[in-house]
């Protein structure tokens, strides 16, 4: 808005032409336009199956955000313990004081006892009832959100309409936890989160999944999807990882999907062996599933959508860790049995490489403990992480190329409940190819031998130089104060 000048203007008062004229001045209100004030709102769901000992600890999580959400729906599904018990001593109407501002929220708890989609069912229940909110927050049964995690899901959402979900960065809770092999197997998996937050904080913090562990999604994006691809739910069964899928169908319609820079959540690790192998095999089924679409349902194929990036690099980099590791080994072994091995200090250079690597994404972890940093420095245990890791690739690979149709949601349910023995495939099927191996060596002449050692030290000795300056680089670039 122009004001009047403070005098009345006159002939005498008008410049020569070219001179320079007077500026009005304006005070900041009559510059910016201000937007009308408006309060989105939140309804968060949680899909819950056996969830007893988390669920409270869940809820309260929510319930002290300086945000609050506007409504908290429960979704019970599945379930064999208490956990509608639990979660309903918490229902009902919670008001609280944040920032000088009251808050009000609503916690319902549902219990749709046997539901055949799982979770990708509870999810949709738990759209239909906030489907008017702006935003649908998802926070898994076992996740426990920072105080302030809402709040900065909601701003770094508000702050571009183009973002249509956004993840929080992800732990694994390793505290109170007693037992060797139990604090191994999370510390591994700290690691593991670490890693793959940092990638994609470094990739202009562009998420390839929208996990359901803490993600907040907008309203109207989920409404493109189902629209766009003819579903009556945003998540569908066509996919093992119900949450990759909608992210690439997101993606797909022009909205990013990001990862936040500040928002934080807690998540429940895996503590067995075979708890470990039911979720990692199911997550890298459905990852291979979608990398070869058009296995499920009506799933269009989109092998080089840009979410799946991430995908072929992580499978191309496990296929060549497990490669060259089992590739050494059995070249050392082959050259010690005929007295032809000489040790070169040069091959020390690709686990000191490794090791500092670890150690830089051990260190760029907001609360990381001694164990940590222990981990990533000593080799061994993150080495022997890895090869569990590589059990987890093998047995996704083989089932998907036996066209193995197993329900890998029941598989890892029935694992972390502590049944089946399929977590020890790799291992045994391993130690019957080594065998193999090893015998076959034995019938072989010594000029074959010799031959065998000729060509292969050279062929991992360019793998591994190509290995060594791919983890150099992620080693020295920046990580602009990022902390996974």
């Amino acid at each position: 808005m122009l004001t009047e000048p403070t005098t009345a203007a006159t002939t005498d008062d008008v410049p020569a032409f070219g001179a320079e004229l007077d500026r009005y001045e304006f005070t900041p209100d009559e510059i910016v336009v201000h937007e009308a004030p408006r309060s989105a709102t939140i309804g968060a769901v949680i899909p819950a199956y056996n969830e007893a000992a988390t669920i409270r600890s869940v809820l309260k999580g929510l319930l002290r955000q300086t945000r609050l959400p506007d409504v908290i729906h429960v979704v019970v599904n599945n379930t064999t313990d208490k956990t509608f018990a639990k979660a309903s001593k918490l229902a009902g109407e919670h008001t609280v004081e944040r920032k000088g501002r009251r808050q009000t929220t609503r916690v319902y708890v549902h219990d749709l006892g046997a539901l055949a989609d799982k979770k990708v069912g509870a999810l949709n229940y738990g759209f239909r009832l906030v489907r008017g909110a702006d935003y649908l927050l998802g926070v898994d049964g076992d996740t426990v959100l920072a105080k302030d995690a809402v709040e900065r899901l909601e701003a770094e959402m508000d702050s571009d309409p183009r973002i249509g979900g956004i993840s929080a960065i992800y732990t694994v809770d390793a505290t109170a936890t007693r037992g060797p092999l139990r604090r191994f197997l999370l510390t591994g998996q700290r690691a593991q989160f670490a890693a793959f937050n940092m990638q994609n904080l470094l990739r202009g913090r562009n998420m390839a999944v929208l996990g359901g562990q803490a993600s907040l999604f907008r309203t109207t994006a989920l409404e493109d999807v189902m629209a766009a691809h003819h579903q009556r739910n945003p998540w569908v069964s066509d996919s093992e990882v119900e949450d990759s899928l909608l992210s690439l169908q997101i993606k797909s319609l022009g909205y990013s999907t990001k990862i936040s820079a500040t928002a934080r959540a807690v998540v429940g690790g895996m503590t067995t062996l075979r708890a470990l192998d039911g979720q990692q095999v199911k997550w890298n089924y459905g990852a291979i599933d979608l990398m070869w679409p058009g296995q499920r349902g009506d799933t269009r194929g989109q092998p080089f959508h840009p979410n799946l990036r991430l995908r072929w690099m992580e499978n191309v980099g496990m296929l060549v860790n497990a490669a060259t590791r089992l590739l050494f080994g059995l070249l050392l072994a082959g050259a010690l049995s005929i007295s032809a091995f000489e040790f070169s200090p040069i091959w020390l250079l690709p686990p000191v490489v490794a090791v500092a690597l670890n150690v830089r994404i051990a260190l760029s972890m907001k609360d990381r403990t001694w164990r940590d940093v222990l981990f990533a420095a000593t080799l061994v245990p993150a080495e022997t992480y890895m090869w569990i890791r590589v059990g987890h690739f093998v047995r996704a690979w083989s089932k998907f190329l036996s066209q193995s149709r197993t329900d890998n949601w029941a598989a890892q349910a029935k694992a972390e409940r502590g049944s089946g023995w399929a977590y020890l495939s790799p291992l045994l099927v391993g130690a019957v190819a080594l065998a193999a191996v090893a015998w076959m060596w034995t019938t072989l002449p010594l000029a074959a031998q010799s031959t065998a050692l000729t060509i292969g030290w050279p062929v991992l000795g360019v793998v591994t130089v190509l290995q060594t300056l791919f983890m150099l680089r992620r080693l020295v670039r920046r990580q602009h104060g990022l902390r996974a």
